[in-house]
């Protein structure tokens, strides 16, 4: 099933067996581990000292500790459609909080990646649907920044930098929320960053919008 040998007329779909397959696979995964990493387990069962938390696209294609080749433990993860920080996700800042305040992270990465089905959507025409509320708040980042986005050469161009700048506003979103301007407030070094991931070579770019301090807004200008 990971070697992506199914043919496009999706026969794996039908099998109603298809889940035992996820099974199997985790045995031969535990067992690589424990030889691999025989305390690794052990260690993970004791405590949770994640490195980094990543907000990032629920996207089938980007899966976080494989891409960054980070192992178990390393990372905190939270992911939604187009890597969204919603301040009344109840789910996401729960997540952050934990993160900040318990676990004690204090890289916290958004990474979206290009092609993304929820940028793309919110290109497009009007739907309905749960989805519809969703992506509305990227047709108001792409209203935000209609000039520099039209004053690109195509759609792709356009499609592309959407995802950019996206990913920078969840940046600045998260500079906004009461558990980082705290974390700042106290001393804690909290850096958010965001990176985009493109399925096309599999590598992640910094797009170098770093935040480390809260700043007051006076208008956002987004850069690459």
């Amino acid at each position: 099933m990971n070697n992506r040998s199914e043919p496009k007329g999706g026969t794996l779909r039908g099998q109603p067996d298809l889940h035992h397959q996820l099974l199997h696979r985790n045995r031969e995964w535990s067992r690589r581990m424990k030889k691999e990493n025989p305390g690794l387990f052990t260690e993970l069962a004791k405590h949770q000292h994640p490195f980094f938390l990543w907000i990032g696209c629920s996207d089938s294609r980007v899966p976080p500790n494989q891409i960054t080749g980070t192992m178990p433990g390393d990372m905190f993860i939270h992911r939604n459609i187009a890597n969204l920080v919603v301040h009344t996700d109840q789910n996401l800042m729960s997540v952050l909080d934990y993160g900040v305040n318990v676990l004690g992270i204090d890289h916290v990465i958004v990474c979206g990646h290009y092609n993304c089905g929820g940028v793309k959507a919110a290109m497009g025409p009007e739907f309905d649907g749960p989805a519809a509320d969703w992506v509305r708040r990227i047709r108001d980042v792409a209203r935000w920044h209609h000039r520099e986005l039209q004053a690109l050469p195509d759609e792709q161009a356009r499609f592309d930098r959407l995802v950019e700048i996206n990913v920078a506003e969840q940046v600045y979103d998260l500079s906004r929320t009461s558990i980082i301007r705290d974390a700042w407030e106290a001393g804690r070094p909290v850096h958010i960053h965001g990176w985009v991931y493109s399925l096309t070579n599999g590598l992640i770019t910094d797009l170098e919008v770093t935040r480390t301090r809260y700043a007051e807004a006076v208008g956002v200008l987004i850069t690459r």
